[in-house]
């Protein structure tokens, strides 16, 4: 019997994981993906927003606010890449200047430090290359951006170092109160019993909330499609830029990535499930949209489309609390933007209901804390030779474009969560990132994969189960089968 068991592995039930790490507790995440991060957490904006959208008295402004001074914390303790470079919001024509004094009053209240309403050529000076059509635009030095499934897998990775245990491609489904308390979830790799259950399940939360209770909230499953464009354009912009939110949400944004890319989108779709196929209609509006601010990026070099697909409610806020009719049964659902950003304190709201019910053991008197994770291309020559004497594998370079070691993907693939797959691999390590996207370094990897895991590569994937790379071999004792 588990104390608790987190169902879904993405930054929620990550930070949840390492938020109730800290005490005498036996956890377990149960992942139905092969990986964590594998979904949303994966595949969003990568923003850490300052706070100004949710509605005052929300539970999304209050936790978009502590989450983000949280998120600074956690990503300078478990060395995740990290990028506090503000936003600016637009106001394209004077008709959409009230809704940035809309906005400010919103932040104020929220207790979002430090804005500005700019005027056009305050908003220029900062941002040359934006559109002459701005009129003004909203400063918010605290918003940022980050790593995201690196923030979901350093957290991940500290709860396992810590005790938690993790299960991946062990998908819930079903679920049932038992007589004496707690809950017994059929899984795909067996019975699993908890006395609590934190459903963290993403777009998938109201389904695994109605094993146990029909739910009083909807999630429609929303896709996102995405430009990721070349390092050329990295500097293209400084700060995150967005436009004047609609109904729809925050609407196209370009920004930074801490990678030094250029990330542009995205859209909003609704869609059947896990849907993150791109459109040649979605990737239109989107650079058409995000034009009208940055009418000067240069499309041509994109080196990726991607697209994320998030919860969106029927509802304005998250859904965090206990259901009445099943007790023990607690719902982080519809995390939507800003969820990345309040995910820390999320999770603090999820310890705080355990509390409430005396359901958590002492704090550990030896924690472990902290992470360091090398990344080779950063450390001044001294230390990258000195690393090399002892590392050998890390004088190797597999990944050009990024210049990624040997070393760092055998770490990748010996770690507390180690990668299985590529782009388990890509994650971590950042082979494959680059301009080429894995072309030069893709069967490298899938070799050192094998060698180091022990896989046929006829096993080895490029990400989700059934993305294998390769599917039969073609020659036998060096003749052709063909």
């Amino acid at each position: 019997m588990y104390d608790v068991a987190i169902i879904g592995c993405g930054v929620i039930g990550a930070a949840t994981a390492y938020a109730l790490s800290r005490y005498e507790n036996k956890v377990v995440i149960l992942e139905a993906e092969n990986d964590v991060a594998d979904c949303t957490t994966k595949a969003n904006s990568a923003i850490l927003h300052a706070g100004y959208d949710p509605a005052p008295g929300t539970k999304m402004a209050r936790l978009n606010v502590r989450g983000v001074e949280l998120a600074k914390e956690i990503c300078a303790k478990l060395d995740v890449p990290y990028k506090q470079c503000g936003s600016l919001v637009l106001a394209l024509s004077e008709s959409e200047l009230p809704h940035l004094q809309h906005l400010y009053e919103n932040g104020t209240a929220n207790g979002v430090p430090d804005m500005k309403i700019l005027t056009k050529e305050e908003t220029l000076a900062m941002e040359p290359n934006l559109s002459e059509n701005v009129c003004g635009a909203l400063w918010a030095p605290s918003a940022a951006i980050v790593s995201p499934w690196e923030y979901a897998l350093a957290m991940t990775e500290v709860a396992v170092r810590n005790g938690v245990e993790l299960r991946r491609s062990c998908r819930v489904e079903d679920a049932e109160a038992m007589a004496d308390g707690g809950y017994r979830l059929t899984t795909t790799q067996g019975t699993v019993e908890a006395r609590y259950v934190i459903n963290a399940a993403g777009i998938w939360a109201e389904k695994v909330h109605c094993m146990v209770e029909p739910a009083s909230f909807h999630i429609t499953p929303t896709r996102g499609e995405y430009y990721l464009l070349d390092k050329s354009e990295g500097t293209r912009v400084n700060h995150v830029i967005f436009q004047c939110p609609n109904e729809l949400g925050k609407g196209v944004l370009v920004s930074p990535t801490v990678h030094g890319n250029l990330i542009v989108g995205p859209d909003a779709v609704p869609v059947n499930g896990d849907d993150t196929s791109c459109t040649s209609k979605g990737l239109e509006f989107v650079k058409t949209t995000a034009q009208r601010s940055v009418p000067s990026i240069n499309f041509g070099e994109s080196i990726r489309n991607f697209a994320g697909v998030r919860a969106n409610l029927d509802v304005d806020d998250f859904i965090i609390g206990e259901e009445p009719e099943a007790p023990g049964w607690i719902d982080l659902a519809g995390m939507k933007s800003p969820g990345l950003s309040a995910a820390p304190a999320v999770a603090e709201e999820a310890v705080g209901i355990l509390k409430g019910h005396g359901a958590l053991g002492a704090e550990k008197a030896d924690y472990k804390d902290g992470r360091r994770h090398i990344r080779f291309k950063e450390l001044s020559a001294e230390e990258k030779a000195k690393l090399v004497k002892e590392q050998p594998a890390y004088g190797r370079v597999i990944c050009r474009c990024e210049t990624i070691t040997e070393g760092e993907i055998l770490a990748a693939l010996h770690s507390e969560v180690p990668a299985t797959t590529i782009d388990g691999v890509k994650r971590r390590a950042g082979a494959g990132m680059g301009r080429c996207q894995g072309g030069f370094c893709g069967p490298r990897v899938l070799e050192l994969i094998s060698k180091e895991l022990g896989m046929d590569p006829l096993d080895i994937l490029q990400d989700k189960n059934g993305s294998n790379v390769l599917v039969s071999e073609t020659k036998v004792g060096g003749k052709s089968n063909g």
